[in-house]
C-alpha cells in the first residue's frame, strides 16, 4: 500500500519517486529517527539503482529520495530537508561639460568573448564562485537601529531610549503609522503550498527578503521577496494582477521571476504578497566594493576597467527593459550580482511601467533628480548607472546627500584626472537635463567601450581600435613631411573623419553612389537629384568646403542650424566650417560639444587635437592626439601631429616614438619611417652627440624600399648632418662609424653628398631645379687641385 504523507493537514500519499502526491514535498524525517533505510551510506533500493542515500537524505546516482523515510515524531520539530543535489560535490559541479548636443541612437555592440562573460572580451574579472546558498541565511535576523524609518513619514523609529534598546515593531511617533522590522516569516513556513522558507537573507525596501525551497520543482532554491507593504487584500490582489508583466521579463542578466504568492501574516491574519524569484549566489557589487581594503583599512575604490565591465554587462540588460516600455528604477551596488562569470540585475521589486503612475521606488545618491517631478524614465535608469560607476570607482563623499547631484571635477579626483573620457562620460550620463543624457542604453554601451578601450590602451600601451558607429575612417593624411609650421587649416579639416550617413535617411542609397573623386561631379549629381534630405544637405555642405566655396557652405550651415540646431552632425559640420575658414578657436567649441557627447569615440579628439595644435596649445594637442594614436594606429594623421607638437615641444625621441607607431599594413608606413628619420636629425645642432642617431639613421634609410629621387633627396639630408657634425668636431666619434656606407670623415662625406645632389639633378624634370642641384653639388665636392 502507499504510504501516506505525514505533513500536517496533507491527505496525499508517497508516489514512486519519494513525494507526496498532493503537497509534493518530501516525507518529513528526523535526524534522529531515520531509520537504516534512509540512513547515510545505507543503499538506494531503487529498482536497479546501485547509489546510496548521501547525508542530506537522496541517492547519489539517481538523484531520488530514501524510498522509505521515517516520519519525524509529533513532538519535535522536522528539520527542513535539502534540495536534490545540494550536496557538497554536486555544488561543486555546478559551480563555474556639455555642449548641447542632440543624438541620434547608435547600434553599437557590446560583445562577447571567451575571456569572459564580462567587458566583452577586453577585461579579465575573476570569478565569484556560488556558495552554498544555506550559508547565506541570517543567523539573527535583525534590522540595526540606525536604519529603522518609518515608511510613511520617513523619521526614525524604533531607537534607543534612555539606555533602553528600541522596539523592532510599533508605531511611529509622528504619523502614527505602525511598523515592524521583524521577518514576517519563519523557518519552516510554506507559502503558497510550495515555497518552503529557509530563513532570512537580507533586509529590503519592503521588508525582509527570504531564501526558500521550491518543493514542487526539483527543489530548487528561490527568494522570496515582499511585493506591496499594505493589509488591503483588494489592493494586494490588484498589485499582484498589475505586476504579473515582471514574469515575462527573460534576459540572461536579469533575475528571473517565477510566481506570485499570498501569505497570511501570522499576526495579523492578513495576506501579504510574494514575488518568488530565481535565487543567484555569487556576490553583490557593494560587497566586491566593500572587500577592496587599502593597508589603513579604509575601501579601495575598484579600478576602472572592472567597474565599466560590470556597467557594461548591466545596460544591454537595462535596454531590454526600456525597449518594452519598462523602466528599473533602483540600480545601485546592492542590486546587481556577479555570480562566477556573469552578472544579474536583481530585486525587479521598483520595477514600472513607463507611464505608470504608481508609487516610485528609488535609492537617494542614485536618484535621478527629476525623478520627484518627472518621474522615471529610460534616461533617469542611465543616471543610475553612471552614479553607480562614480561610487565604484572613488571615494564618491556625500553622494547620498539628496541634494548633491553633480560630481566632483578632475583636481578633486585623480582619476577623473588620469582618464578624461571616463570623466566625461559620467558628467554626460548624468546632466540635470534628460534630454542630454546619452540617447538609450545600447547607445551608452557603445560609447563606453570606446571609453573603456582607451582606459586599457592608457595602462599598457596597447591599441585596441575598433570600428565606429557613427565616424568613417581618417580621410587623409596631412604634412606627411614633418614641415616645421603647422599643417593648413583647410587640408587638416578636410583630412578629418566624416560622420557616416544615417542609413534611415531617405536618399542614403544616392549618396552612395556619388563620385567620389570629384567634388565638382558630386554636386553637380546633388543639384540634379530633385530631392532633398539632412544627409544630401550635409554633404552638400561638405561638397562645398572641399571646393573651397566657403560662403556657399555657411548658406548651407545655415539652413540647417535654423532646422536642427543641435543635432550632433550639425554641430560636427559647424567646427568643420569654422576650422576649414582659420577659426580654429571657434571650431574648438564644436569639437569640445562634441568630445562631451561622444566619449568613447575618436574622431571628435582629433578634431581637437587639430584645433589646440592651430592656436599654439602644443599641451592639449599632445594629449588628444596621444589618446587617439594610442587606441587606433590607423588615425596616422594622429600619429604625424604627435610627432609635430612633441618635435616643437623639444621631445624627438616622443616624436620618433609616434612615427615608428604606425603599423606596417598602413599606406603610409615609409612616409612614417622616413619621418622617424628627419624627426631624429631635423635641427641638430652640430655640436651635438649625433653618432647614435646618423648609425640608426643610415640602418633604416638603407632598410626603406624607396623610389629613387626620394631615396636621394633623403640620402642629402642624411649626409649633410653628417658632414656638420664631423667638420664641428664629431665629439667622441667612433672610429668605425659610416654613414650609408661612407666613412665619418669630410672628404669621404663631401664626395657622397655630392653624388647625391648630381643624382637629383638628372632626376629633375625642371631647368631651374637642375641648375640648383648642380650648384650645390658643386658647393659640397672636396677641394681639389684638377
Amino acid at each position: 500500500m502507499a504510504e501516506a504523507c505525514a505533513r500536517t493537514g496533507c491527505t496525499g500519499e508517497i508516489d514512486a519517486d519519494g513525494y507526496c502526491d498532493a503537497c509534493g514535498l518530501t516525507p518529513a524525517r528526523g535526524t534522529a529517527t531515520a531509520t537504516a533505510a534512509t540512513a547515510p551510506g545505507s543503499p538506494c533500493g531503487r529498482g536497479n539503482c546501485d547509489g546510496s542515500i548521501d547525508p542530506d537524505g537522496y541517492c547519489d546516482a539517481c538523484g531520488l529520495a530514501a524510498s522509505a523515510p521515517a516520519p519525524a515524531p509529533a513532538s519535535a520539530p522536522a528539520p527542513l530537508p535539502a534540495p536534490r543535489g545540494s550536496s557538497a560535490a554536486s555544488r561543486s559541479s555546478r559551480s563555474r561639460s556639455g555642449g548641447s548636443v542632440s543624438v541620434r541612437s547608435s547600434r553599437g555592440s557590446t560583445g562577447s568573448a571567451k575571456r569572459g562573460n564580462l567587458g566583452a572580451g577586453l577585461v579579465a574579472i575573476a570569478p565569484v564562485p556560488t556558495a552554498d546558498p544555506a550559508r547565506a541565511v541570517l543567523e539573527n535576523p535583525e534590522v540595526p537601529e540606525r536604519k529603522r524609518f518609518c515608511s510613511r513619514c520617513d523619521q526614525p523609529v524604533g531607537r534607543e531610549k534612555d539606555g533602553r534598546p528600541g522596539r523592532p515593531e510599533g508605531f511611529c511617533t509622528k504619523c502614527g503609522s505602525p511598523y515592524s522590522f521583524s521577518p514576517k516569516l519563519a523557518r519552516g513556513d510554506l507559502v503558497g503550498g510550495q515555497y518552503e522558507v529557509m530563513g532570512c537573507l537580507a533586509h529590503g525596501g519592503l521588508g525582509w527578503i527570504y531564501l526558500a525551497v521550491d518543493r514542487r520543482v526539483n527543489d530548487r532554491w528561490v527568494v522570496l521577496k515582499g511585493l506591496l507593504d499594505t493589509g488591503d487584500e483588494d489592493a494586494l490582489a490588484v498589485a499582484i494582477a498589475e505586476r504579473r508583466f515582471l514574469a515575462e521579463v527573460d534576459h540572461p542578466n536579469i533575475v528571473r521571476i517565477i510566481n506570485f504568492v499570498e501569505h497570511p501574516d501570522a499576526r495579523t491574519g492578513v495576506a501579504d504578497g510574494y514575488i518568488v524569484m530565481e535565487y543567484v549566489g555569487g556576490k553583490s557589487l557593494k560587497d566586491i566594493a566593500n572587500e577592496r581594503r587599502a593597508p589603513d583599512g579604509q575601501r579601495e575604490p575598484l579600478p576602472v576597467e572592472q567597474a565599466l565591465a560590470y556597467a557594461l554587462a548591466a545596460l544591454p540588460a537595462l535596454g531590454y527593459l526600456h525597449a518594452r516600455g519598462l523602466v528599473y528604477c533602483d540600480f545601485k551596488l546592492d542590486n546587481v550580482i556577479q555570480s562566477d562569470d556573469m552578472l544579474k540585475i536583481i530585486d525587479l521589486g521598483a520595477v514600472r511601467r513607463h507611464d505608470d503612475d504608481g508609487p516610485i521606488y528609488g535609492t537617494v545618491g542614485y536618484q535621478a533628480p527629476e525623478i520627484a517631478t518627472a518621474g522615471p524614465s529610460p534616461a533617469s535608469d542611465l543616471y543610475t548607472v553612471a552614479r553607480t560607476l562614480a561610487v565604484l570607482t572613488f571615494d564618491f563623499r556625500g553622494y547620498t546627500d539628496r541634494w548633491r547631484h553633480e560630481l566632483p571635477g578632475p583636481d578633486e579626483v585623480g582619476v577623473f584626472a588620469r582618464y578624461e573620457s571616463f570623466h566625461r562620460l559620467l558628467v554626460r550620463a548624468t546632466d540635470p537635463d534628460p534630454a542630454r543624457r546619452f540617447a538609450s542604453a545600447e547607445e551608452m554601451a557603445a560609447q563606453l567601450t570606446g571609453v573603456l578601450r582607451e582606459v586599457l590602451s592608457l595602462q599598457d600601451g596597447r591599441a585596441r581600435p575598433a570600428s565606429s558607429a557613427l565616424f568613417g575612417p581618417e580621410l587623409r593624411v596631412v604634412d606627411t613631411e614633418l614641415a616645421e609650421r603647422a599643417p593648413d587649416a583647410r587640408a587638416a579639416a578636410l583630412a578629418l573623419p566624416a560622420p557616416l550617413a544615417d542609413p534611415a535617411d531617405p536618399h542614403a542609397g544616392l549618396l552612395a553612389t556619388l563620385p567620389t573623386g570629384s567634388p565638382a561631379e558630386a554636386l553637380a549629381a546633388l543639384r540634379t537629384a530633385g530631392a532633398d534630405s539632412p544627409e544630401l544637405r550635409l554633404r552638400t555642405l561638405r561638397t562645398h568646403l572641399e571646393l573651397g566655396d566657403t560662403a556657399a557652405a555657411a548658406d548651407a550651415l545655415a539652413v540647417l542650424e535654423a532646422e536642427q540646431p543641435d543635432d550632433w552632425r550639425v554641430v560636427w559640420h559647424r567646427g568643420l566650417l569654422a576650422l576649414a575658414t582659420g577659426r580654429a578657436s571657434n571650431a574648438r567649441d564644436a569639437f569640445e560639444a562634441l568630445y562631451d557627447a561622444f566619449p568613447g569615440e575618436s574622431a571628435p579628439k582629433l578634431a581637437l587635437a587639430v584645433c589646440a595644435e592651430l592656436v599654439g596649445d602644443t599641451a592639449a594637442a599632445a594629449r588628444y592626439y596621444a589618446q587617439v594614436n594610442l587606441v587606433d594606429r590607423s588615425f596616422v594623421g594622429a600619429a604625424f601631429g604627435l610627432a609635430r607638437v612633441r618635435l616643437a615641444g623639444g621631445d624627438r625621441d616622443g616624436a620618433v616614438a609616434a612615427l615608428e607607431a604606425v603599423p606596417e599594413s598602413s599606406a603610409h608606413w615609409t612616409a612614417a619611417r622616413i619621418g622617424a628619420v628627419r624627426a631624429r636629425l631635423r635641427g641638430r645642432a652640430a655640436t651635438e652627440p649625433l653618432a647614435a642617431e646618423l648609425a640608426d639613421s643610415s640602418e633604416r634609410l638603407a632598410a626603406l624600399t624607396l623610389d629613387a629621387r626620394r631615396r636621394e633627396e633623403l640620402a642629402v639630408e642624411v649626409l649633410d648632418s653628417a658632414l656638420n657634425w664631423v667638420l664641428a668636431g664629431a665629439a667622441g666619434k667612433p672610429a668605425t662609424l659610416t654613414v650609408l656606407g661612407h666613412p665619418a670623415a669630410e672628404r669621404e662625406l663631401r664626395v657622397a653628398l655630392e653624388h647625391s645632389y648630381r643624382m637629383l639633378a638628372r632626376l629633375s624634370d625642371r631647368a631651374e631645379t637642375r641648375i640648383e642641384w648642380v650648384e650645390r653639388a658643386n658647393r659640397a665636392r672636396p677641394r681639389t687641385w684638377v
